[in-house]
C-alpha cells in the first residue's frame, strides 16, 4: 500500500509502498478514505516531540476516516462495512499512521461510527481539531456568561474551540490573522481582534479593564502567553495548548493555569460528529490534497499551519 513515512527524525517525508497492515487478533483493517493534516505530525516526525516509544518507517498522521475492511478474531465493536474516524495517536508511534492507504488497529482504538449525513473527508477533519475544540470549552463549564479570548481562533482547533464555546453562552473574542476575519465573525462572537492589526493586549484592556475570565491560547510562546494571561482576573483561568504556561505564577496571582493535553474519547468523537451533522457548528475550511503532495506539504512548512485544515484524499 501507499504511505507517506520518514525513516528516521528530520527526514523529508515521502510517498513509499509498504506492506498492507492486516487485522490481528482484536483489530479492524480500515480502508482509509480522508486523513487529516495536524501541526502535531510534523513535530513528531521531526523529533521535536517524543511522547512514546516510535517505530521506523514511521506511518505520519493521526487523524482519519474510511471503511472498515476486515475485523480480526474477537474484535467486536465493528464490522466490515461500518463507517468510521478517530485519532490513531497510538504507540509505537508511526504503526498506526493515516497518511496510508490501509490502518490496522484495535477494535478498542479513539474510533467513532461516522453518523449519515456527515462525509468521509470531513470526518476526517475532525478527531483532533474537533475534540480539542469540544473538550477545551467543556473545561470552562459553566461557560455561559464568561468573556472568553480564543487567540489562534481561525485555525482547525480555534474553529472548533470558538464555535463551541459561543454554543455554551460565552461571550467571545476572537483573535485571527486577518483572512479568517469574516468567517469567524459569522459564528457570532463579541469583538474580533485581527493579529498585526493592533496589539490584542492593548484591545482587551480597553475594552474589558477589570479583566477577561478566560484565555484560550492554542498559538502563542511562553512570553507572548505570560503578557496575555495578564489580561485574565483572580478567579479566572488561563489555558494554554502548547504547554507554556507557567501554573505556579499564575496561580500566586489567584488565576489557575492548565497546560492542556486532550484526553480522547469515542464520546467525545461522537459529540463532535453529531455538532457537524446538526450544523449547530460548521467545519473549518478544508483544503483538498493528494497523498503525493504531502511532501511539499512538509518541505514549505506553511501549509502545516493554514487557517483551516489541510486533508489528505486517498
Amino acid at each position: 500500500m501507499r504511505a507517506v513515512t520518514v525513516r528516521q527524525f528530520g527526514q523529508t517525508p515521502q510517498v513509499e509502498e509498504v506492506a498492507t497492515p492486516v487485522a490481528g487478533p482484536g483489530q479492524v483493517l480500515i480502508k482509509l478514505a480522508a486523513a487529516s493534516v495536524n501541526p502535531m505530525d510534523a513535530k513528531l516526525a521531526s523529533g521535536e516531540w517524543r511522547p512514546a516509544p516510535v517505530i521506523f518507517p514511521m506511518v505520519l498522521g493521526v487523524d482519519g476516516a474510511g471503511v472498515v475492511e476486515a475485523v480480526g478474531e474477537g474484535a467486536t465493536r465493528f464490522f466490515p462495512g461500518d463507517r468510521v474516524f478517530g485519532q490513531l495517536f497510538i504507540p509505537p508511534i508511526g504503526s498506526a499512521g493515516t497518511y496510508a492507504d490501509f490502518v490496522a488497529v484495535t477494535s478498542d482504538a479513539p474510533l467513532a461510527h461516522v453518523p449519515q449525513g456527515l462525509d468521509l473527508v470531513l470526518a476526517a477533519a475532525a478527531p483532533t481539531a474537533g475534540t480539542t475544540g469540544l473538550s477545551l470549552i467543556d473545561l470552562l463549564e459553566p461557560a455561559e456568561g464568561q468573556v472568553v479570548l480564543i487567540v489562534g481562533a481561525g485555525g482547525g482547533v480555534g474553529t472548533f474551540a470558538t464555535q463551541f464555546a459561543v454554543n455554551a453562552g460565552a461571550s467571545v473574542i476572537a483573535n485571527v490573522n486577518a483572512g479568517a476575519e469574516d468567517r469567524v465573525r459569522a459564528y457570532g462572537v463579541e469583538e474580533v481582534i485581527v493579529r498585526s492589526s493592533a496589539p490584542v493586549t492593548e484591545v482587551v484592556h480597553s475594552l474589558y479593564p477589570d479583566g477577561i475570565d478566560v484565555l484560550i491560547d492554542l498559538v502563542g510562546s511562553a512570553g507572548v502567553f505570560a503578557s496575555t494571561a495578564s489580561l485574565v482576573r483572580p478567579g479566572g483561568t488561563a489555558v494554554s495548548t502548547q504547554y507554556v504556561a507557567d501554573l505556579e505564577g499564575l496561580q500566586a496571582k489567584g488565576v489557575r493555569g492548565l497546560n492542556f493535553a486532550l484526553q480522547q474519547s469515542t464520546e467525545l468523537l461522537e459529540r463532535v460528529a453529531e455538532a457537524l451533522v446538526d450544523r449547530t457548528v460548521t467545519e473549518p475550511p478544508l483544503t483538498q490534497v493528494s497523498l503525493e503532495d504531502v511532501p511539499t506539504i512538509f518541505g514549505s512548512h506553511a501549509g502545516l499551519a493554514p487557517d483551516g485544515k489541510i486533508v489528505i484524499v486517498l
